[in-house]
């Protein structure tokens, strides 16, 4: 247990915590909505900071990233906790473990046994000897752990690693001030474009998450953006229209990575996508005018590719996650064919 950095004292020891959008105002001896950061005698505690669940060694293309540094490996790493609560989710047992209605004490002594403790330089360190190009800060909101995060990031970053964060997209602003200037790529989950998705489904609010793709894309942030395709719920034509649309008046370089759900959390009883489905999306957003859009979760090479939106020269092909550059020069991120400049991250 650590003192967190991101909040602000209140009257009678209540404290706000500044690290998501939700900004809990969270009394003594309670925690806010993720069930990691806690108030003790009127200051905000991380009960997770420099506890780990991993680490593992990842491709970049599993984040998904597809258009960051493509073929190399990061070292990817969670905690407990989470400040969604999607009834779809496929870490549940790492998300949601903290949340079941506990005594802080309860909850420390679930976060000690589940997982392992490491200090940011043990990460660093990790990440080196096995040869990862950059650190992964994943499986659940990195927002929750974020003063752990920073730390990792600072020591990575004069290692010469990259920082990437795998997210639902409900940072505060207070926490993109505190992580920009080190974080080097973003994929951010778009769920749904409809609130009432995100209120019942994800038990959240869809407008930061909008706001944040734009802000992390703006800053000069390589973002890339899923949305994971769930039969029933956020399948139809027109919502993925909507979304296809709102990326593409972000930047029609924003790559969008539509995905098939399987079956996970409490939702065993809704089936996987088909893969048509997942295509459909796919085609929706090249008519939307997106340039680069990539199937994900089902067995396809055609819709992983990253083709020249120009000339359609083949760049970079994708085996599942084996993948073969072929005609974009990594130095200048341009393709070799007609020297188009391509949306990206593609060398060191």
């Amino acid at each position: 247990m650590k003192e967190a950095v991101l909040y602000k004292p209140q009257v009678n020891r209540l404290v706000r915590c500044l690290a998501c959008s939700w900004y809990c105002t969270i009394t003594p001896g309670q925690t806010g909505i993720c069930a990691t950061r806690m108030n003790n005698g009127g200051k905000l505690y991380s009960l997770v900071y420099g506890k780990i669940i991993g680490p593992a060694l990842d491709p970049v293309e599993k984040k998904p990233l597809h258009h960051f540094l493509p073929g190399s490996t990061v070292l990817s790493f969670g905690t407990l906790g989470c400040n969604f609560g999607c009834l779809f989710c496929q870490n549940d047992w790492m998300s949601q473990t903290t949340k079941s209605p506990k005594t802080v004490r309860k909850i420390q002594h679930t976060i000690d046994q589940l997982s392992t403790s490491v200090t940011p330089k043990q990460l660093v360190d990790l990440a080196i000897r096995k040869h990862a190009v950059g650190i992964a800060y994943t499986y659940n909101e990195p927002a929750i752990f974020v003063e752990f995060a920073l730390d990792v990031m600072k020591l990575a970053k004069k290692s010469g690693l990259k920082n990437i964060f795998v997210s639902n997209g409900y940072e505060s602003a207070e926490t993109f001030s505190y992580i920009k200037q080190y974080l080097d790529a973003i994929n951010i989950d778009l769920k749904s474009f409809r609130r009432e998705f995100y209120r019942k489904i994800c038990k959240s609010d869809i407008e930061p998450v909008k706001e944040n793709i734009k802000r992390y894309f703006d800053a000069g942030i390589e973002t890339e953006v899923t949305t994971l395709i769930i039969p029933g719920f956020n399948d139809s034509k027109r919502e993925l229209t909507d979304i296809a649309k709102f990326l593409f008046h972000i930047s029609p370089d924003l790559p969008w990575h539509v995905s098939a759900f399987y079956p996970a959390y409490k939702m065993m009883d809704v089936p996987p996508t088909p893969p048509h489905t997942v295509i459909s999306a796919w085609e929706i957003g090249k008519s939307a005018g997106l340039r680069y859009v990539y199937a994900g979760n089902i067995s396809d090479t055609k819709h992983t590719t990253t083709v020249c939106p120009n000339c359609q020269t083949v760049l970079v092909e994708r085996f599942g996650y084996e993948t073969i550059v072929r005609q974009i020069d990594l130095q200048t991120g341009q393709c070799k064919r007609c020297h188009t400049a391509i949306y990206g991250t593609w060398s060191v």
